[in-house]
C-alpha cells in the first residue's frame, strides 16, 4: 500500500494575520519543502523533519515573504545553512534590497537565494514545475508530480475557468487554490488579483481536479460559515476549507 504524503498548512490567511489564520505559508514536512514564506512560517519548526528546507516563493508581495525575517530564530543552524529560497530572478533581488535592507531587518539569514529553474527534482522521484498567474507584479503558481500522486499550489491570481494556468491543474490530486472573496465582488477580484470562491470551483471541475482546498481567504472571514459551500459544491463536489495546523494526506 502506497504510504500518503502530508501537507501541513501552516498559514491559511491572506493580506495580514488574524486570530485564526496566519499568512500564506504550506509545508511538505517529509520532503523539507515549504511553499510561501507568510506570517505562518514561525510553525514550521514544529514540523521540521529534514536536515535542509527549500522555500518556493509564489510572488514577493509582503504577506507572502514576512516569515523569512524568522529565519535566523526559527531553525537551528545547520538547516539554516542548507536552506534554499526559491522565486524569479527579479523577485529575488526586491527581497535582498527590500526586506532585507540593513535599516529594516541588519542580519541576512545566511540562506541562499536561487532563481526558479524550468524544473526542479524533489525526492521519491518528484518533479516541481511552476507557470505564470495574473497578479499586479506577477506571480508564479506552482504544481507538484510524483508518480503516484501530484497536486498543485495557487494563489493570488483571479480565477477565471477559460484561464491559462487551467490546463496546467489538469488532473492534480490535490488543487490548493486561494478563494479571497466568499462571493462575487463584481471587478474587485479582477483590480486586486484574487479569487471568488465559485470560480475558484469552475476552475477546479475544469480542470478535473481530485480535491480542491481553500486557502489565501480574507483575514475579516472567522468562520468556516462565511464560506458557504452549497453553491460551489453543485459546481465542483469535493472542496474543503483549510485552516491553519490542518495536515492533509494525499
Amino acid at each position: 500500500m502506497v504510504k500518503p504524503m502530508k501537507l501541513v498548512l501552516l498559514g491559511t490567511g491572506g493580506y495580514y494575520p488574524s486570530q485564526r489564520r496566519h499568512t500564506a505559508c504550506l509545508m511538505l514536512p517529509e520532503i523539507g519543502l515549504v511553499l510561501d514564506a507568510g506570517s505562518g512560517m514561525f510553525r514550521v519548526r514544529d514540523y521540521l523533519a529534514t536536515d535542509h528546507l527549500d522555500i518556493f516563493l509564489s510572488h514577493v508581495h509582503l504577506d507572502h515573504v514576512v516569515g523569512l525575517t524568522y529565519l535566523l530564530d526559527l531553525v537551528p543552524a545547520d538547516v539554516l545553512s542548507h536552506c534554499t529560497v526559491y522565486a524569479e530572478a527579479e523577485k529575488l533581488a526586491a527581497v535582498r534590497e527590500h526586506l532585507f535592507a540593513e535599516s529594516l531587518f541588519p542580519v541576512v539569514p545566511p540562506f541562499r537565494l536561487e532563481p526558479l529553474g524550468d524544473k526542479h527534482s524533489l525526492p521519491n522521484e518528484g518533479t516541481l514545475t511552476h507557470f505564470p498567474l495574473k497578479h499586479p507584479g506577477g506571480a508564479r503558481g506552482f504544481r507538484l508530480d510524483w508518480p503516484d500522486r501530484s497536486m498543485a499550489y495557487v494563489t493570488d491570481t483571479t480565477a477565471t475557468s477559460d484561464a491559462d494556468y487551467v490546463e496546467k491543474l489538469r488532473g492534480v490530486d490535490l488543487l490548493v487554490h486561494e478563494a479571497y472573496f466568499a462571493d462575487d465582488h463584481g471587478d474587485l477580484p479582477a483590480i486586486t488579483g484574487h479569487s471568488c470562491l465559485a470560480d475558484v470551483a469552475k476552475v477546479a471541475a475544469a480542470a478535473e481536479v481530485g480535491v480542491l482546498l481553500l486557502v489565501h481567504i480574507h483575514p475579516q472571514l472567522e468562520r468556516d460559515d462565511d464560506l458557504e459551500l452549497s453553491t460551489s459544491r453543485q459546481i465542483f463536489k469535493n472542496i474543503e476549507i483549510g485552516v491553519d495546523q490542518m495536515e492533509v494526506e494525499f
